[in-house]
């Protein structure tokens, strides 16, 4: 929190003024309004997750004014169909992989997968406010079916004040809860999340502080500890996940290279001082951890003219995961293992400048989590995908997706059935066809 400090005062001096203070140049009419394509790229769920920079990018090409409030939602809505090789073992991870969801070989469904509704409020040309309140019952952490009462609830899924005009300045800062800045953990898929989002896409409170100028984007992230809502995760006092300390962060630093206009080549690395596989056998969701696992990522991502989108990205922790490995026999075979995971993808978009621009994508990603021949090895996944964009703020979408490996992070190595048991399944394999809409306003 010192260093977020620092840069107020530093921010304050550069600028001669209180940051605080009105602009003289602002446009502060009082603007409440809905701009659609602003709140598409704010919502949207997988395909870039850096709401803070889409914000700030945003002011900074006057897309959005000062003194406004903008208003968005938006609901994705699906039906599909799944088939898998293994009874109740579904790998799909766009909705909880559990019995509780998937029973059988076979299943089917037609369902809201999504709701969000954002506000964005702009006081003047430094201070910004970002807040948007997510229905998921599908990916909802609660008991139950998608049904029960306790997966139908409204969370604040993000939500953070932001400082900076990076028309006038290069510094920037927020404090919130938000995306951390890890990577690309973005997809070219038109709706399905990739597997580096599921294992490194982290989500939590804390303070960032970022530079942006001459294609270049540094930025750190100062977290709470504690077990975080996604991917992060650093013991507290005497390994407690109590979160009453700022000691955990992750730093990136990015450099776009224009070879001319509209061709760009992204090229990247992070830091996560605690990520979020430091936990003993067995291995549940959120409780405290024994140590502190780093991780890091090395990232690339090339464009070309709004058409032609080619990115990959590797992931890995620093140390094993103590809880993969199971001290119980047969099991005890298997020793414990480091995380990682790796993405590899690329998107054409025909009639680019036509009304409908239609998107086709391709992409694998992965999640390695054991040795060879473990039944928590790996978990795969494979989606080809086309899209429609509709006024530049809604989609249709097509997916086919092939996953290969059952490897939920919940009791991963074994815990909840007999000693020497695990739900994991190397050789499960699923296949889904899905089709959908996220429509917004």
């Amino acid at each position: 929190m010192k260093y977020f400090l620092l840069f107020v005062v530093l921010f304050s001096l550069f600028n001669g003024r209180n940051f605080a203070q009105e602009n003289s140049n602002s446009d502060s009419t009082g603007i409440i309004g809905i701009n659609s394509p602003f709140s598409y790229k704010m919502i949207e769920p997988n395909q870039n997750l850096r709401k803070l920079e889409i914000l700030l990018e945003a002011r900074q090409n006057n897309e959005i004014k000062s003194g406004s409030l903008t208003i968005g939602s938006s609901l994705i809505a699906i039906a599909d169909y799944q088939k898998s090789n293994t009874d109740s073992k579904f790998a799909y991870l766009m909705r909880i992989p559990t019995s509780a969801n998937q029973i059988g070989k076979e299943v089917s469904e037609a369902v809201i997968h999504s709701f969000d509704l954002m506000l964005a409020g702009t006081l003047n040309d430094w201070l910004a406010i970002y807040a948007d309140i997510l229905f998921d019952p599908e990916q909802s952490y609660a008991p139950g079916t998608i049904t029960a009462l306790a997966r139908n609830q409204l969370q604040l899924r993000t939500g953070f004040i932001a400082v900076g005009d990076l028309r006038k300045f290069p510094l920037y800062g927020s404090i919130g809860k938000m995306n951390a800045p890890f990577g690309q953990t973005g997809s070219v898929n038109p709706f399905t999340n990739s597997t580096m989002w599921h294992a490194f896409g982290g989500l939590g409170y804390g303070a960032q502080i970022g530079f942006k100028k001459w294609d270049l984007n540094a930025s750190i992230m100062f977290v709470q500890g504690g077990a975080q809502f996604r991917a992060m995760n650093t013991p507290v006092g005497d390994s407690t996940n109590v979160p009453s300390k700022l000691n955990n962060f992750t730093a990136d630093l990015n450099y776009n290279i224009i070879f001319k206009k509209g061709v760009e080549f992204l090229l990247g690395g992070s830091y996560l001082h605690g990520s979020a596989y430091n936990q003993d056998y067995p291995i549940t969701h959120f409780t405290a951890a024994t140590s502190v696992n780093p991780a890091y990522t090395f990232y690339g991502k090339f464009s070309y003219l709004n058409k032609l989108v080619v990115e990959g990205s590797y992931a890995i922790t620093s140390k094993v995961w103590p809880g993969t490995h199971n001290p119980n026999p047969p099991l005890d075979i298997y020793e414990a293992s480091k995380v990682s995971s790796l993405d590899a993808g690329i998107k054409y978009v025909f009639n680019d400048k036509g009304k409908i621009p239609i998107a086709v994508s391709g992409e694998f990603s992965n999640f390695i989590a054991g040795p060879d021949g473990a039944p928590w090895e790996r978990q795969n996944q494979l989606v080809f995908g086309v899209s429609g964009l509709l006024r530049k703020s809604s989609r249709l979408f097509l997916e086919f997706i092939m996953t290969e490996g059952y490897v939920p992070l919940n009791f991963i190595s074994g815990g909840n059935l007999a000693p020497g048991e695990t739900h994991s399944v190397r050789d499960a394999n699923s296949y889904v066809i899905l089709i959908g809409g996220m429509i917004t306003l």
